[in-house]
């Protein structure tokens, strides 16, 4: 199996040129791939697919019939950026973590981007993800969004464009790394000598951030991964996070408000926890503040949490900036806060809010992406070329309906990566999930997940719907 012959389709290929010749910094893999014996990529595809699944990284889909945990999917060929190209990257996240921090601060405390009128007000209000519960909060440090997820695409043209902001409780990481351990030893020559940058160190930096942000100031403190249980599409990361980091996995039924601390049962008795990495929704936190019927939160948490007993990551609230129809505020947000243009540029969107935009969007629905505005993992969208009029009758009444819940956007034509399918290499779609832990300072991972979508022509590319991941790789130079 080689790349001769491959077709870029027209596409922007992260690996080849239009001219079908291999990017220099892809060369070194190209060379690699084509120069092994008959046989040996499906081996080597097999023996990391095996190697994923001894690790047991699955994931749930809800819904499904089967009701069986499935592999994520993965392919052998990585996505492979050069330095160069990712230093505005790194600074673009950098720059929109700092301006969504301070939006989710200003927006429950000082409102004064509200009153300025930069951002609606109602608009802020109606989302289904502000809390008013959380109104008057200071989390420690400042910090609201330690953790984010953000999903960049590149368009024909080469562009890099953000598609949505994951601040609530962001996946995915673990699949980096276990990608990452498994792709050093199936290209180890090719990694070494392209110099890629590491992924490893993670875990520890994530736990660096959590202890930065305990609520005070103590040599150790005690940090534990809260997780809805064995039965959440995400166990598996919750679980492997847990154990890189060295700390406690725990679900609600194992902590307890005492002594005005949270404490976590253990078979020595209870023990303190200083700062909780809370991989549950809002709503299920704390059945005192949010939802009453809620059986995996901790009675009492916000409590804590108000007056500075315990430290939350990412801290509730922050789902308000989750929301797409705000999604299209952040290069405002980015110059209000900061005084600075956007290094990375939104996708340009239509808010069905508008009625002017409202009236484009019906009028050219087969042309558009409508995405509802708190959805996720694909679900809920119109893809408009691959529509049919049913469909798009659909979407238009739901629509009119509650404008304020839809957004809509050109279909772009994103990149494309070398997959393996069956015997040959064929172009798949992709996006990119960096992560950025905001402690001390704004770190981004380099890479982050490229998620692909398997099917041929298809632009969904999460797991639920199909899609698999690879390696993402970020040469040193």
């Amino acid at each position: 199996m080689t790349f001769n012959g491959y077709d870029t389709g027209g596409f922007y290929d992260e690996m080849f040129l239009p001219d079908g010749t291999p990017r220099p910094e892809a060369r070194l893999l190209v060379d690699r791939i084509n120069g092994l014996p008959e046989g040996e990529v499906l081996r080597r595809h097999q023996a990391a697919e095996r190697a994923l699944l001894n690790t047991g990284i699955t994931f749930a889909v809800y819904g499904d019939d089967q009701g069986a945990e499935r592999i994520f999917p993965f392919d052998i060929v990585p996505r492979i950026i050069p330095g160069a190209a990712w230093d505005p990257i790194e600074r673009g996240l950098r720059q929109r973590v700092e301006a969504l921090n301070r939006f989710v601060d200003d927006v429950y405390n000082d409102r004064n981007i509200l009153r300025d009128g930069v951002v609606p007000a109602d608009l802020v209000e109606s989302s289904a993800g502000y809390r008013p519960e959380c109104v008057g909060l200071r989390p420690p440090r400042g910090i609201w969004c330690h953790i984010t997820g953000t999903d960049l695409v590149r368009d024909r043209d080469g562009t890099i464009y953000v598609l949505e902001d994951n601040l609530r409780c962001p996946s995915g990481v673990s699949y980096v790394l276990e990608n990452r351990g498994v792709m050093t030893e199936t290209f180890p020559v090719v990694f070494e000598g392209l110099g890629v940058r590491p992924v490893a160190d993670y875990p520890s930096r994530l736990l660096s951030m959590l202890e930065y942000v305990a609520p005070a100031a103590m040599k150790r403190p005690v940090v534990a991964v809260l997780t809805p249980g064995m039965f959440n599409s995400a166990y598996f990361e919750h679980s492997f996070l847990a154990q890189q980091m060295g700390i406690q996995l725990v679900e609600g039924r194992d902590l307890v408000v005492a002594d005005d601390r949270l404490q976590m049962r253990t078979t020595s008795g209870f023990e303190q926890v200083d700062v909780l990495y809370r991989r549950i929704d809002d709503n299920f936190l704390d059945p005192t503040c949010f939802r009453s019927d809620s059986m995996l939160g901790v009675p009492g948490l916000m409590d804590l949490y108000r007056r500075g007993r315990v430290a939350l990551v990412n801290a509730p609230g922050t789902g308000v900036a989750d929301d797409k129809v705000v999604y299209a505020y952040v290069p405002k947000m980015i110059r209000y806060y900061l005084d600075q243009d956007p290094i990375l540029p939104n996708v340009p969107t239509f808010l069905c809010w508008h009625d002017k935009d409202r009236r484009h969007v019906l009028d050219h629905l087969a042309e558009l992406v409508v995405k509802p505005a708190n959805e996720s993992g694909g679900y809920g969208m119109l893809i408009g070329p691959a529509s049919t009029a049913a469909e798009r009758r659909r979407f238009a009444g739901l629509i009119e309906a509650e404008p304020r819940n839809y957004i809509a956007q050109p279909t772009l034509a994103l990149s494309r990566v070398p997959t393996r399918v069956e015997d040959r290499f064929e172009g798949r779609h992709v996006d990119l999930r960096p992560y950025i832990l905001y402690g001390g300072e704004i770190y981004v991972l380099p890479g982050g997940l490229t998620r692909v979508a398997l099917e041929k022509g298809s632009l969904v590319v999460n797991s639920s719907q199909g899609g698999g991941s690879k390696d993402t790789w970020v040469l040193s130079c």
